[in-house]
């Protein structure tokens, strides 16, 4: 049998920023019917190729050759001319609109001039149809979950006859059965001609959807293997050399708490949740998605309010919904979305590491520019941050940088309690590792961690104890030698079993929880749109 013909290639692409190579003569090709894996760590120049693609951003330098003939994608215009339509991470669709609105947002149907609502639900079912989403087209966007919005975009995407779909990290919020349900539409998608440009981080699922792989590193194209190439060897390509300890956990002796929570809860939410974490300590806190680990978290920094309990710190308490008080106090929250709620992207990396530190460094109603200035650098360099230099934006940070910048903001304020939800979320391997070797550091100089994650691998691997929360209860703790998979697993279902129903946290279904071997334990069945594999507590 011949080889398909490509129907997209690259050569030689080349893309410069101010300060930054992102694209350093990257090659990739592209065959109708298959699933082409894009791996690499966050700053090796994934996103800039896609952006590239789908003309979001315009090469320097290269050839982009489509169908054989040499081409270039100014605009999205073009791309969509060519059959190329991009999924990003955030996606592209309005709440506020209507299921068959958002499918054919910007080109409706019109009939007499005026858009022809009727048309436009008609045309729509044969697209949901495609995906597998049953959803009235008259259903107003906003209502869908996470899930069912990803197919949306889809089902867009083949609306506009894309012959090149182009995913960017669709798996990073969906549960098991979510994933199943998106691999099943990917196949379909790929047995019609259609082909895919695949980005994720999770190594195991690259081999249950991919044909092959091309691994980016420093803005290269590095190599091209096969899909079911082993774990290790696509670390060792992605980062140029193995990761020998993937949790370097280094324990410190432990002082004296400098975080109690007693009795804490909110109507609705959770219930008597107690612990405390001491000085170099980093105490992990579990559970299926949904469980109320996150609201505990705002409540302790007092972004939220709580009914009952009490929060102490250095052995003072805290006023309760206020986080001024929690900042005095020296408790930092470095949040789940780290790009909403942790960072102002538009900002520089100077200003985003003051904005804790802000009315600190002011004399007479006037910022020390030149202190800032200092600071910033000296925690910058600390941190080992990437950059161009303390002026680049934020948002043109990778994931891993832009994650440091948030926690380095919380060391300028000299905070003593550190609440981490979610650390490595959307964080590639390496980057992890530096991230991991940070909280190390942090315990080592006597700072408290309450570190929250889906990953239990990880929190197995980082956590001197683990506490595992469960429908708003606490249901146990764990030393770090008692802790195991399945001893976790049985903490985090047990509430769920007893019939416990403090809080509504797993409505609509699909709780999961992150495992070694890339699977997920759960309850139920994926339904609804939860957030989950490396899942929001918030509602």
């Amino acid at each position: 049998m011949t080889e398909p013909h490509e129907i997209l290639r690259v050569h030689d692409l080349r893309k410069t920023f101010p300060g930054v190579v992102a694209l350093d003569g990257v090659d990739f090709d592209l065959r109708p019917g298959e699933v082409h894996v894009l791996l690499g760590e966050n700053g090796a120049g994934k996103s800039t190729l896609i952006k590239a693609l789908s003309g979001a951003h315009r090469p320097d330098a290269g050839r982009i050759v489509a169908d054989g003939a040499e081409t270039e994608i100014r605009s999205p215009e073009d791309a969509q001319r060519l059959g190329i339509a991009t999924i990003y991470q955030e996606f592209n669709l309005v709440p506020e609109l209507t299921v068959a609105e958002n499918l054919f947002l910007g080109r409706p149907p019109r009939r007499f001039g005026l858009v022809d609502k009727r048309a436009m639900a008609e045309n729509a079912r044969p697209l949901l149809d495609r995906v597998g989403v049953a959803a009235d087209p008259r259903q107003r966007m906003g209502d869908l979950g996470i899930a069912r919005a990803q197919m949306i975009e889809i089902a867009k995407a083949l609306g506009q006859d894309a012959r090149v779909l182009i995913m960017d990290e669709p798996t990073a919020v969906l549960t098991t059965g979510e994933v199943d349900t998106l691999f099943t539409i990917v196949r379909q998608l790929r047995d019609q001609g259609v082909a895919i440009v695949f980005i994720t981080h999770h190594l195991e699922e690259i081999p249950r959807i991919g044909d092959r792989v091309t691994v980016l590193r420093d803005g290269r194209s590095v190599a091209e293997v096969p899909a079911d190439t082993p774990h290790d060897e696509l670390v060792r390509l992605m980062v140029g050399r193995p990761i020998e300890a993937q949790y370097p956990r280094e324990r410190s002796d432990s002082g004296d708490p400098l975080l109690k929570v007693r009795g804490l809860g909110r109507d609705g939410a959770f219930t008597d949740v107690s612990f405390e974490v001491r000085a170099g300590e980093v105490v992990g806190l579990a559970g299926l998605v949904g469980a109320g680990r996150t609201e505990v978290a705002r409540a302790i920094f007092g972004a939220d309010r709580y009914d009952t309990g009490e929060v102490l710190v250095g052995g003072r308490r805290l006023r309760g919904g206020d986080v001024h008080a929690a900042l005095e106090a020296g408790v930092g929250l470095v949040p789940e979305d780290r790009k909403g709620q942790g960072l102002v992207l538009g900002a520089d990396v100077q200003e985003n590491l003051g904005l804790v530190t802000l009315g600190r460094s002011s004399r007479g109603g006037f910022v020390d520019r030149a202190g800032q200035h200092r600071a910033a650098a000296d925690i910058a360099g600390k941190l080992n941050v990437r950059m161009s230099g303390l002026r680049q934006e934020v948002r043109t940070l990778s994931g891993g940088n832009q994650q440091k910048i948030v926690i380095g903001k919380w060391l300028l304020a000299d905070a003593r309690v550190l609440i981490l939800d979610e650390p490595t979320r959307g964080i590639d391997v390496g980057a992890k590792v530096e991230i991991y070797r940070l909280i190390n550091d942090l315990t080592a100089s006597g700072h408290a961690v309450l570190m929250i994650s889906s990953d239990l691998p990880e929190v197995l691997g980082m956590s001197d104890r683990v506490l595992v929360m469960a429908r708003g209860r606490l249901a146990g703790e764990l030393s770090a030698g008692e802790a195991t998979q399945d001893s976790v697993m049985a903490l985090a279902v047990a509430d769920l079993t007893n019939g416990h129903a403090a809080g509504d946290g797993a409505a609509g279904g699909g709780p999961s929880l992150k495992k070694n071997d890339g699977t997920e334990d759960g309850a139920g069945d994926g339904a609804g749109g939860t957030t989950g594999v490396e899942g929001s507590d918030a509602h």
